[in-house]
Protein backbone atom coordinates (compact mmCIF):
# COMPACT_ATOMS: atom_id res chain seq x y z
CA UNK A 1 0.00 0.00 0.00
CA UNK A 2 3.03 2.39 -0.15
CA UNK A 3 2.49 5.55 -2.03
CA UNK A 4 -1.34 4.99 -2.42
CA UNK A 5 -2.48 8.12 -0.57
CA UNK A 6 0.46 10.28 -1.42
CA UNK A 7 -0.64 13.96 -1.24
CA UNK A 8 -3.17 13.57 1.20
CA UNK A 9 -3.80 14.94 4.71
CA UNK A 10 -5.12 12.84 6.78
CA UNK A 11 -6.13 13.84 10.79
CA UNK A 12 -6.11 11.37 13.36
CA UNK A 13 -7.82 11.37 16.73
CA UNK A 14 -6.57 8.92 19.65
CA UNK A 15 -3.12 8.82 17.54
CA UNK A 16 -0.99 8.35 20.97
CA UNK A 17 -1.41 4.70 21.18
CA UNK A 18 -3.54 1.54 20.23
CA UNK A 19 -5.81 1.59 17.55
CA UNK A 20 -5.11 5.03 16.97
CA UNK A 21 -0.99 5.01 16.26
CA UNK A 22 -1.46 2.08 14.32
CA UNK A 23 -3.89 4.11 11.84
CA UNK A 24 -1.37 6.88 12.12
CA UNK A 25 1.73 5.01 11.10
CA UNK A 26 0.00 3.41 8.59
CA UNK A 27 -1.34 6.27 6.59
CA UNK A 28 1.88 7.75 6.68
CA UNK A 29 3.54 5.09 4.95
CA UNK A 30 1.05 4.96 2.47
CA UNK A 31 2.28 8.48 1.72
CA UNK A 32 -0.47 11.07 3.79
CA UNK A 33 0.70 13.53 5.71
CA UNK A 34 -0.84 12.99 8.97
CA UNK A 35 -2.00 15.57 12.16
CA UNK A 36 -2.52 13.96 15.33
CA UNK A 37 -3.53 14.60 18.11
CA UNK A 38 -4.55 13.10 21.87
CA UNK A 39 -4.62 13.96 25.50
CA UNK A 40 -1.36 12.72 26.31
CA UNK A 41 1.56 14.46 25.07
CA UNK A 42 4.40 12.04 25.62
CA UNK A 43 2.52 9.32 23.75
CA UNK A 44 1.85 11.54 20.78
CA UNK A 45 5.15 12.30 20.94
CA UNK A 46 6.10 8.48 20.18
CA UNK A 47 3.92 8.36 17.86
CA UNK A 48 5.28 11.52 15.67
CA UNK A 49 8.99 10.05 16.21
CA UNK A 50 8.19 6.64 14.80
CA UNK A 51 6.39 8.29 11.58
CA UNK A 52 9.16 10.58 10.94
CA UNK A 53 11.91 7.76 11.70
CA UNK A 54 9.98 6.17 8.96
CA UNK A 55 10.66 8.97 6.59
CA UNK A 56 6.95 10.12 6.98
CA UNK A 57 5.54 13.74 7.54
CA UNK A 58 3.96 14.29 11.13
CA UNK A 59 2.23 17.04 12.90
CA UNK A 60 1.55 16.27 16.61
CA UNK A 61 -0.92 18.66 18.87
CA UNK A 62 -2.07 17.92 22.10
CA UNK A 63 -5.75 18.30 22.68
CA UNK A 64 -9.41 16.95 23.82
CA UNK A 65 -11.28 16.43 21.46
CA UNK A 66 -14.14 18.06 22.77
CA UNK A 67 -12.88 21.51 22.90
CA UNK A 68 -14.07 23.10 19.60
CA UNK A 69 -11.53 26.40 19.40
CA UNK A 70 -8.72 23.71 20.02
CA UNK A 71 -9.75 21.25 17.42
CA UNK A 72 -10.75 24.38 15.13
CA UNK A 73 -6.94 25.40 15.49
CA UNK A 74 -5.99 21.97 14.68
CA UNK A 75 -7.71 21.93 11.34
CA UNK A 76 -6.15 25.36 10.89
CA UNK A 77 -2.51 24.24 11.82
CA UNK A 78 -2.64 21.13 9.72
CA UNK A 79 -4.00 23.02 6.74
CA UNK A 80 -0.95 25.44 7.04
CA UNK A 81 1.53 23.14 7.41
CA UNK A 82 0.23 19.97 4.76
CA UNK A 83 -2.98 21.27 3.06
CA UNK A 84 -6.37 20.85 4.36
CA UNK A 85 -7.35 17.94 5.60
CA UNK A 86 -8.57 15.22 3.05
CA UNK A 87 -9.60 12.25 5.47
CA UNK A 88 -10.23 12.26 9.02
CA UNK A 89 -10.03 9.12 11.09
CA UNK A 90 -12.22 9.73 14.60
CA UNK A 91 -10.47 7.39 17.15
CA UNK A 92 -10.56 9.39 20.12
CA UNK A 93 -12.18 7.79 22.98
CA UNK A 94 -12.43 6.84 26.82
CA UNK A 95 -13.32 4.29 28.90
CA UNK A 96 -16.77 4.69 30.72
CA UNK A 97 -17.54 2.91 33.71
CA UNK A 98 -18.45 -0.89 33.79
CA UNK A 99 -21.36 -1.87 35.52
CA UNK A 100 -25.04 -1.36 35.51
CA UNK A 101 -26.43 2.19 34.84
CA UNK A 102 -28.09 2.80 37.53
CA UNK A 103 -25.14 2.24 39.87
CA UNK A 104 -22.12 3.54 37.91
CA UNK A 105 -20.75 7.33 38.10
CA UNK A 106 -22.89 9.78 35.90
CA UNK A 107 -20.10 11.95 35.28
CA UNK A 108 -17.72 8.65 34.04
CA UNK A 109 -20.46 7.90 31.94
CA UNK A 110 -21.23 10.93 29.83
CA UNK A 111 -17.75 11.67 29.51
CA UNK A 112 -17.13 8.18 27.47
CA UNK A 113 -19.73 9.30 25.72
CA UNK A 114 -18.94 12.92 24.95
CA UNK A 115 -15.95 12.34 24.05
CA UNK A 116 -16.36 9.66 21.29
CA UNK A 117 -19.91 11.58 20.01
CA UNK A 118 -19.01 15.31 20.85
CA UNK A 119 -15.52 14.77 19.36
CA UNK A 120 -16.35 12.84 16.24
CA UNK A 121 -18.97 15.38 16.08
CA UNK A 122 -16.49 18.52 16.30
CA UNK A 123 -13.97 17.24 13.88
CA UNK A 124 -16.42 16.13 11.44
CA UNK A 125 -17.31 20.17 11.85
CA UNK A 126 -13.64 21.35 11.74
CA UNK A 127 -12.94 19.57 7.81
CA UNK A 128 -16.38 18.93 6.33
CA UNK A 129 -16.95 22.24 5.33
CA UNK A 130 -13.47 22.43 3.07
CA UNK A 131 -14.41 19.24 1.79
CA UNK A 132 -17.55 19.84 0.66
CA UNK A 133 -16.15 23.14 -0.89
CA UNK A 134 -13.11 20.97 -2.94
CA UNK A 135 -15.67 18.34 -3.78
CA UNK A 136 -14.40 15.74 -1.85
CA UNK A 137 -12.51 13.76 1.52
CA UNK A 138 -13.64 11.15 3.80
CA UNK A 139 -14.24 10.36 6.77
CA UNK A 140 -13.85 7.09 9.33
CA UNK A 141 -15.59 6.32 12.21
CA UNK A 142 -13.83 4.04 14.44
CA UNK A 143 -16.83 2.57 15.99
CA UNK A 144 -17.39 -0.78 17.19
CA UNK A 145 -19.67 -4.20 16.87
CA UNK A 146 -20.95 -2.87 20.91
CA UNK A 147 -22.70 -0.02 18.27
CA UNK A 148 -25.36 -2.82 17.07
CA UNK A 149 -26.48 -4.21 19.96
CA UNK A 150 -26.54 -4.23 23.36
CA UNK A 151 -23.50 -4.68 25.72
CA UNK A 152 -23.81 -4.39 29.41
CA UNK A 153 -22.05 -3.74 31.07
CA UNK A 154 -20.23 -1.16 29.19
CA UNK A 155 -23.83 1.10 28.11
CA UNK A 156 -21.83 3.86 27.96
CA UNK A 157 -19.62 2.93 25.37
CA UNK A 158 -21.96 0.79 23.61
CA UNK A 159 -24.27 3.85 23.15
CA UNK A 160 -21.52 6.55 21.82
CA UNK A 161 -20.73 3.71 18.96
CA UNK A 162 -24.23 3.60 17.92
CA UNK A 163 -24.31 7.10 17.68
CA UNK A 164 -20.86 6.86 15.40
CA UNK A 165 -22.92 5.05 13.11
CA UNK A 166 -25.87 6.74 13.00
CA UNK A 167 -23.94 9.94 12.30
CA UNK A 168 -21.98 7.62 9.43
CA UNK A 169 -25.43 6.90 7.45
CA UNK A 170 -26.37 11.09 7.54
CA UNK A 171 -23.25 11.85 6.79
CA UNK A 172 -23.59 10.00 3.97
CA UNK A 173 -26.77 11.31 3.04
CA UNK A 174 -26.08 14.82 3.53
CA UNK A 175 -22.55 15.61 2.32
CA UNK A 176 -22.32 12.24 -0.53
CA UNK A 177 -23.54 14.71 -2.88
CA UNK A 178 -21.01 16.45 -2.37
CA UNK A 179 -18.14 14.00 -2.95
CA UNK A 180 -17.44 12.74 0.71
CA UNK A 181 -18.06 9.68 1.88
CA UNK A 182 -18.31 8.19 5.46
CA UNK A 183 -17.35 4.69 6.80
CA UNK A 184 -18.15 3.36 10.07
CA UNK A 185 -15.41 0.21 10.92
CA UNK A 186 -15.49 -2.19 13.65
CA UNK A 187 -11.61 -2.49 13.87
CA UNK A 188 -11.86 -5.67 15.86
CA UNK A 189 -11.67 -7.13 19.16
CA UNK A 190 -8.31 -5.08 20.21
CA UNK A 191 -6.22 -5.21 23.13
CA UNK A 192 -6.48 -1.31 24.05
CA UNK A 193 -6.62 0.25 27.46
CA UNK A 194 -10.68 1.14 27.09
CA UNK A 195 -11.08 -2.81 26.19
CA UNK A 196 -9.32 -4.22 29.45
CA UNK A 197 -10.63 -1.18 32.03
CA UNK A 198 -13.33 -3.48 31.83
CA UNK A 199 -12.26 -6.05 33.40
CA UNK A 200 -13.31 -9.06 30.77
CA UNK A 201 -12.24 -12.15 30.12
CA UNK A 202 -11.55 -12.67 26.78
CA UNK A 203 -9.38 -15.80 25.09
CA UNK A 204 -6.02 -14.50 23.29
CA UNK A 205 -7.32 -16.19 20.79
CA UNK A 206 -10.25 -13.36 19.99
CA UNK A 207 -8.27 -10.35 19.97
CA UNK A 208 -7.08 -8.72 16.21
CA UNK A 209 -4.17 -6.74 15.94
CA UNK A 210 -4.65 -2.95 15.89
CA UNK A 211 -2.56 -3.63 12.25
CA UNK A 212 -5.58 -4.69 10.91
CA UNK A 213 -8.21 -1.63 11.36
CA UNK A 214 -5.46 0.19 9.96
CA UNK A 215 -5.00 -1.56 6.64
CA UNK A 216 -8.28 -1.33 6.40
CA UNK A 217 -9.01 2.85 7.04
CA UNK A 218 -5.88 2.43 4.74
CA UNK A 219 -7.94 0.87 1.99
CA UNK A 220 -10.99 3.18 2.51
CA UNK A 221 -8.70 6.05 2.01
CA UNK A 222 -7.76 5.08 -1.67
CA UNK A 223 -11.31 5.74 -2.85
CA UNK A 224 -11.75 2.48 -4.03
CA UNK A 225 -14.65 1.92 -1.52
CA UNK A 226 -16.34 5.05 -1.64
CA UNK A 227 -19.74 3.07 -3.12
CA UNK A 228 -20.00 1.55 0.39
CA UNK A 229 -19.83 5.37 1.73
CA UNK A 230 -22.56 5.09 4.89
CA UNK A 231 -21.76 1.21 5.72
CA UNK A 232 -20.60 0.21 8.72
CA UNK A 233 -17.36 -2.28 7.48
CA UNK A 234 -15.31 -4.71 9.51
CA UNK A 235 -11.78 -5.92 8.93
CA UNK A 236 -12.66 -9.20 7.92
CA UNK A 237 -15.33 -7.90 5.08
CA UNK A 238 -14.46 -8.43 1.50
CA UNK A 239 -15.00 -4.84 0.25
CA UNK A 240 -14.50 -5.62 -3.72
CA UNK A 241 -17.39 -8.56 -3.49
CA UNK A 242 -19.33 -5.90 -1.21
CA UNK A 243 -18.54 -3.08 -3.64
CA UNK A 244 -19.54 -5.08 -6.58
CA UNK A 245 -23.02 -5.39 -4.75
CA UNK A 246 -23.17 -1.66 -3.76
CA UNK A 247 -26.30 -0.90 -5.39
CA UNK A 248 -27.81 -4.06 -3.62
CA UNK A 249 -26.77 -3.30 -0.40
CA UNK A 250 -28.40 -0.06 -0.59
CA UNK A 251 -31.67 -1.25 -2.18
CA UNK A 252 -32.20 -3.69 1.07
CA UNK A 253 -30.43 -1.39 3.25
CA UNK A 254 -27.73 -3.86 4.57
CA UNK A 255 -24.93 -2.89 6.82
CA UNK A 256 -27.07 -0.25 8.11
CA UNK A 257 -28.76 0.25 11.38
CA UNK A 258 -32.34 -1.08 11.07
CA UNK A 259 -34.78 -2.20 13.37
CA UNK A 260 -36.15 -5.93 11.96
CA UNK A 261 -39.90 -5.81 11.64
Amino acid sequence: MAGELVGQVALVTGGGRGIGRAVAEAVARAGAAVALTARSPHELDETAAAITAAGGQVLARPADVRDAAAIQQLAADTARQFGPVSLLVNNAGTPGPAGNDWEVDAAAWWECVEVIVRGAFLCTQAVMPGMIQRGGGRIIQMASVTGTRAYPPMTATSVAKTALIRMTEGLAQSAGPHGVATFAIHPGVVKTRLLESYGLTIPDSMYAPPEQAAGLCVRLATGRYDALSGRFLTITDDLDALAARADDLSTQEQLLLRIKA
